[in-house]
């Protein structure tokens, strides 16, 4: 389940290509020939990301754990 968030990615056109990231997150970066494709790159990478993230907290966290939602 993913909630409504919203992030900020950087993008620019260096020579042929656009590149871009995540601000909020580091390691999420992308290159694509065109703007709309690294957007919709970025986007999938993001949500892969999250998802990743996420089975790993449960999977570290064992048996007994509790989640507990925290918004900023």
């Amino acid at each position: 389940m993913y909630m409504n968030t919203e992030y900020t990615a950087v993008m620019k056109q260096d020579g042929d290509w656009w590149i871009g990231w995540i601000e909020e997150i580091p390691g999420i970066n992308c290159q694509e020939r065109t703007r709309d494709e690294l957007t919709e790159t970025l986007r999938i990478t993001l949500r892969e990301a999250i998802e990743l993230n996420r089975s790993d907290a449960v999977d570290a966290a064992g048996e007994g754990y509790t989640k507990v939602k925290i918004a900023v």
